[in-house]
């Protein structure tokens, strides 16, 4: 009788189960993060569709391209919501392959890309109008790295744009005038064009559209010969031959998915197919995103409870009906539901949190701020950037350059031995920094070797006559303590915004970044070890008639010298670790490396990179350790290793 009690009991399950949720869908779709506006959006509207809809479970998958490419040719995921044709290898090869397919127009007319400059630029330059020009024009583009030269501002690294712009800064004859500039991330060339905007300053930058910097700021592009499709393949190949000049492709935007995904879901996969946008939509859609705040399912929502006579067209009628429904609109687009989610996050509005708070939030404000000083000052931080790289930054470079490698690697092996007085650790650094020239790594080495010099030179200088001034005063300790502990705790990604938009791309926003990020230790660390001197040895100075400066510079520095150094090692070690941030804002070095095989999925370029890191962290903290024992101590190491010896 209870057999047939459960059983009766799950077939009335089965059957109140609503019809929508096994509608089209007979597992969870997921979706690629995508990190551009377009794409988030596309897919925004994308997920509301499959969602409410077609009843459908959707997941979202964050990763970079290459990775998303590559796990969609898996089926990890089923959809990437925009996808640029032909510019992807991996995806071409899935394609062939019979893995991924790429369905629908999402963009009317398709997506176009070139080499732009400020509309202003053009105007007070008339002569300049084809990449021809550019020679004649070099100087309004001086790299502030090189002077010598002038700069290009490229893709960040692993992207495919930034292959097929390196080989026609080659391929033009323009790379014997221009440096090739890699910002890192997306956001670090939208930082350093918005900056240059801003500033009223002329710049030469790849770009592409649907955007929303490009609905922002004017860009006026430069003339190139009429799109060859021949040479093209060739330019998209990092290690292409042809010695050939194209203009740039109009790209097709469409919905890349799976093979499994259109077999499951040939309903969903139809409507896909019809899913368009005219370029006024995308472009003021992404607009609204930025000046607005949306997010990309925000975005969407806006849109289509704006525009059902749009999307009624894709869908089923009673899909559409469904997504009507959950939008709490008419198919007309009269609104018959004043809860609906607006711009507020939906599962804000769903829980009632959203009214719960005041809105107090300091984003427009900061912003504005931040805006205010790019425009008003951006000519005394650029000054200061310029004379910091100067002074500081290239001369340590062209030193650490001109110095031959075998004298490098010697001089850290005698510091090896010189610090720690063991014979092994002296070798083992020399062929650490062997290996790491092995790897095709030395030039990336003495970019961040004279990034960190510099960086610790400047965070001592500042660093420890702050801590001193902290020992000395109660006030001052309350006062800055909060200001190191802000400074400590806040994520180092948010240093990297302001400085990037006040200083530049490049060396010098890496430098300050380094430094705020690397100061409160070694702060922290001298301050601790003035007040924790013997308050006796202080006492007994001070009976022998001494000053507050000889006190300060024969009894608590000498005593307080294994803090301070452990605090120097703090900060050489915190300025390392960095490296790899710093490369996201344009910052030449090993970090480059690293987030290049990443971006790229390049485990081999990954794991060398991040091997020569290692190898630098230990030589630095073994040395920087040994050198700041107290003098007790450091005999105490050498007494061992003579006695060892003999």
């Amino acid at each position: 009788m209870r057999q047939w009690i459960a059983l009766s009991l799950l077939c009335m399950s089965v059957l109140l189960v609503p019809v929508s949720a096994s509608a089209a869908c007979e597992s969870p779709i997921k979706f690629g993060a995508l990190t551009w506006e377009s794409g988030q959006f596309t897919s925004g509207v994308l997920k509301y569709i499959a969602e409410d809809g077609y009843g459908c479970t959707v997941e979202e998958v964050p990763g970079a391209g290459p990775a998303l490419d590559t796990a969609l040719s898996q089926n990890d995921i089923q959809v990437i919501g925009e996808q640029w044709v032909g510019r992807s290898p991996i995806m071409e090869q899935a394609i062939e392959q019979n893995k991924v397919a790429i369905i629908g127009d999402t963009l009317k007319g398709g997506a176009t890309q070139g080499w732009y400059v400020p509309d202003y630029v053009l105007e007070e330059n008339p002569g300049l109008r084809s990449y021809q020009d550019l020679p004649k024009y070099a100087e309004l583009f001086k790299d502030p790295e090189d002077p010598r030269k002038s700069r290009f501002m490229n893709c960040p690294s692993g992207w495919t744009c930034e292959i097929f712009n390196t080989r026609l800064l080659k391929t033009t004859g323009l790379d014997s005038t221009f440096n090739n500039a890699h910002p890192g991330t997306g956001a670090a060339l939208d930082a350093e064009i918005s900056s240059a905007f801003e500033q009223h300053k002329p710049l030469l930058f790849y770009y592409w559209q649907p955007t929303g910097l490009m609905a922002k700021y004017d860009f006026a592009p430069l003339a190139f010969p009429a799109h060859n499709a021949a040479c093209w393949q060739d330019l998209l190949r990092a290690d292409g031959t042809v010695d050939c000049v194209s203009g740039f492709p109009v790209s097709p935007l469409g919905i890349a998915v799976s093979t499994p995904f259109i077999e499951s879901n040939p309903e969903l996969a139809d409507v896909f197919k019809k899913i368009q946008f005219t370029s006024d939509d995308l472009n003021g859609a992404i607009l609204e995103m930025s000046e607005s705040k949306r997010s990309g399912d925000e975005q969407a929502l806006v849109f289509l409870r704006e525009n059902p006579n749009v999307w009624q067209a894709w869908l089923s009628d009673e899909a559409a009906t469904n997504l009507a429904a959950k939008l709490g609109i008419s198919l007309t687009g009269d609104a018959i539901d004043s809860t609906a989610v607006n711009n507020n996050s939906a599962n804000d509005n769903q829980l009632g949190l959203a009214s719960s708070f005041p809105s107090w939030s300091l984003e427009t404000p900061l912003n504005n701020t931040l805006a205010s000083v790019v425009q008003n000052y951006g000519d005394v931080f650029r000054s200061i950037s310029t004379m910091a790289l100067t002074y500081l930054l290239l001369p340590i470079e062209r030193l650490l350059t001109v110095i031959p490698p075998w004298l490098i690697i010697a001089l850290v092996t005698v510091l090896g031995w010189f610090g720690v007085r063991k014979v092994w650790f002296a070798l083992a650094c020399g062929a650490g920094l062997f290996l790491i020239g092995a790897f095709g790594l030395w030039g990336a080495l003495i970019d961040t070797f004279a990034l960190l010099i510099v960086s610790v030179l400047v965070t001592v200088v500042i660093g420890i006559p702050i801590g001193i001034a902290m020992a000395g005063s109660k006030l001052l300790r309350k006062i800055v303590t909060p200001i190191l502990d802000v400074m400590q705790t806040m994520p180092s990604f948010v240093y990297l915004i302001p400085v990037l938009m006040l200083f530049g791309i490049g060396k010098v926003p890496a430098l300050f970044a380094t430094i705020i990020y690397a100061l409160p230790p070694l702060i922290r660390l001298t301050t601790l070890g003035i007040t924790q001197v013997n308050h006796e040895m202080v006492e007994a100075g001070r009976s022998f008639g001494s000053t507050h400066l000889q006190l300060l510079i024969w009894i608590k520095l000498p005593q307080a010298l294994p803090s301070i150094m452990a605090g120097v090692n703090q900060a050489v070690m915190m300025s390392l670790s960095m490296v790899v941030l710093a490369s996201m804002i344009g910052a030449p070095g090993l970090g480059e490396d690293v987030l290049q095989s990443i971006q790229t999925l390049n485990i081999g370029q990954g794991l060398q990179a991040g091997t020569a890191i290692v190898i630098v962290a230990i030589i630095i903290d073994r040395i920087t350790q040994a050198f700041g024992q107290g003098k007790r101590a450091r005999q105490k190491t050498i007494d061992a290793s003579k006695h060892s010896i003999g």
